[in-house]
């Protein structure tokens, strides 16, 4: 069996290596390698591999930039996926995809289940959400995973952000009025592993799940007990959890609107998988003491 992840240098993608190599031959790509920027190429490329399974860890995911360059975030998270679902229909392949909470508008107060109506608020959502029908509607074999604020020990997140923040100044101001559950590629990838397992015997259907880490908390929530854990792990910071001022989405503009409620209901795939998924600290937590192994705390 040959399994194709795309992204493999990115934050998801690096996790996923590790999780995926038990299902037979991996062949992971990265950017460079395989560019979901041309989609009119990626029909040949899959023909050139042939992959049993496809994971596609590669999206366009700069939100803010997507508003001035829609273009390249629906050529990649949108027709190149289009693309993919058409080859797995051809060749009966699994497809895998990644999507995000962006899809919904956070208006309303409760968790997203997976059937909620969409409304996307911003260009990059938009794109994910065109991405997510090209798969449903192809009629393609799929696991469909939303998440929300992927943190990790590699690329660039809010964790390792704040971290540099804190370092460099003595008072930061985040803002407190975005809520989700920060989850973590570890937690992704080894849920992803499960699914594909799962999958394979017949026990999950085909569809979208949302795969978050449990319980929720804000940007600002998150800011503080980075710098908490971090300090009591021997981070220098300039800054202290009570140096962290709450502000609202209006005092920090962007160009693109964010939702203010990302939540996530999980129950229909930790029931379908048997699982308990994490608190939000725990993965974050990990993720400290991994940078801390790596020297950050110096």
């Amino acid at each position: 069996m040959t399994v194709l992840l795309l992204g493999k240098n990115g934050q998801l993608g690096r996790g996923l290596q590790r999780t995926l190599l038990p299902f037979g031959n991996l062949v992971a790509f990265a950017r460079d390698e395989f560019d979901l920027d041309k989609p009119e190429a990626v029909a040949a490329r899959l023909d050139a591999v042939r992959p049993d399974i496809i994971v596609n860890a590669a999206a366009y995911t700069q939100v803010d930039l997507a508003e001035t360059n829609a273009d390249a975030a629906f050529r990649i998270n949108h027709h190149a996926v289009k693309a993919l679902a058409d080859y797995a229909v051809r060749s009966d392949a699994l497809l895998v995809h990644y999507s995000t909470d962006y899809v919904f508008d956070g208006r309303r107060d409760a968790p997203y289940r997976e059937n909620d109506e969409t409304h996307p608020l911003n260009v990059y959502g938009e794109s994910k959400r065109a991405g997510e029908l090209a798969i449903t509607e192809s009629g393609c074999r799929h696991l469909l995973f939303r998440t929300s604020w992927v943190v990790s020990a590699d690329g660039t997140n809010f964790v390792k952000t704040i971290l540099r923040l804190a370092r460099e100044r003595p008072n930061l101001r985040i803002v407190a009025d975005q809520f989700g559950a920060p989850t973590a590629v570890e937690l992704l990838a080894d849920v992803t592993a499960l699914a594909i397992a799962a999958h394979r015997r017949g026990e999950i259907a085909d569809g979208t799940f949302h795969l978050t880490a449990s319980g929720r908390t804000n940007w600002h929530g998150l800011a503080r007990h980075v710098v908490e854990k971090a300090v009591e792990r021997g981070f220098v910071s300039a800054a202290a959890p009570d140096d962290i001022e709450a502000i609202t989405t209006e005092e920090f503009p962007r160009p693109a609107e964010r939702p203010r409620n990302s939540s996530l209901n999980t129950d229909a795939l930790s029931s379908a998988l048997g699982l308990t998924l994490p608190e939000w600290t725990v993965h974050v937590d990990r993720v400290l003491d991994q940078l801390k192994e790596r020297g950050w705390a110096l």
